[in-house]
């Protein structure tokens, strides 16, 4: 009842709403009477989401590509021009990746900051007049890869980091606006972004490396942010082993590097040895140096 009372009318942007997050947080906004704008590149998805949604709510959708600056400043106008105002901004649309650095395109990380951080960028600037006058919300979806690096996801943790240095900064220079910033980091959650993850030439993975059905859903991810939102919390991260590893990094980086790499290393076809190969490799030098001596 809390969250209706206070989200009702209340007009809400959602970058990437044509799945994973952002269609989950998009359905819940609508169910707490918020009008709706939802943002995506694919529109046959936007068309059948907005009918969905418009049997409970107002709600238009906006083609846009985040990447794009145009696209960003058209997504703003068009909000303006249907409901007059904004009070929450939602940059979840990005991309993810899954290669080694040495092996990478650098294409693909231009493509993440493209997507990710200049995405985030474009519209929290167009948006910010208008959340300013509200003492609105602006979220940045980030990941636990935003706080820690993770291996194989250099483009991606790069992203991820510049957002949440953006919004930190952000934060502090309307500490006294009434402006409200949250750096949200939901951690693994079961979505597609890891079969749309770019590999080293480019090209999507096509199949997830992670049991989805083991992670967080995203309709539990979009309630928790939902929450903290109306909390107006400044940040917030989710699952268990998210928050375990940044505790362990504070205390134990060496060791938590180690850890990360084996952890990394246990998804099919990694592009990073196994601890046996590893080890194998080792034994048999050490033999070859013994023979040698």
């Amino acid at each position: 009842m809390r969250n209706r009372k206070y989200f009702k009318d209340k007009v809400v942007i959602v970058t990437g709403a044509s799945s994973g997050i952002g269609l989950a947080t998009a359905r819940q906004f609508a169910a707490y009477g918020a009008k709706v704008v939802l943002a995506a590149r694919s529109e046959d998805k936007l068309i059948l989401l907005e009918e969905e949604l418009s049997k409970i709510t107002e709600v238009i959708y906006v083609k846009t590509d985040v990447s794009i600056e145009d696209d960003c400043k058209n997504l703003i106008k068009e909000t303006v021009q249907k409901f007059g105002k904004i009070d929450i901004l939602i940059n979840n649309a990005g991309i993810s990746m899954r290669a080694m650095f040495k092996d990478l395109d650098l294409n693909v990380i231009r493509r993440l900051m493209d997507v990710n951080f200049w995405g985030t960028v474009y519209c929290t600037k167009y948006a910010l007049p208008y959340l300013l006058k509200s003492k609105g919300s602006v979220v940045g979806i980030i990941s636990t890869a935003g706080y820690k690096g993770l291996p194989g996801r250099t483009g991606y943790s790069a992203s991820k980091f510049a957002i949440n240095g953006f919004l930190d900064t952000l934060r502090s220079e309307h500490l006294y606006d009434g402006l409200h910033v949250m750096i949200f980091a939901p951690g693994f959650t079961s979505s597609n972004i890891r079969k749309t993850a770019l590999t080293a030439n480019g090209s999507e993975q096509g199949e997830t490396p992670r049991k989805e059905n083991k992670m967080m859903s995203a309709e539990k991810v979009a309630l928790i942010m939902i929450k903290h939102i109306r909390r107006r919390s400044r940040r917030a991260t989710l699952t268990t082993v998210s928050k375990l590893l940044l505790f362990l990094t504070r205390l134990f980086p060496t060791i938590t590097d180690h850890v990360e790499y084996w952890f990394m290393a246990l998804e099919p076809n990694s592009p990073f040895k196994r601890r046996s190969e590893i080890m194998r490799e080792r034994r048999k030098k050490t033999r070859q140096t013994t023979m040698n001596s």
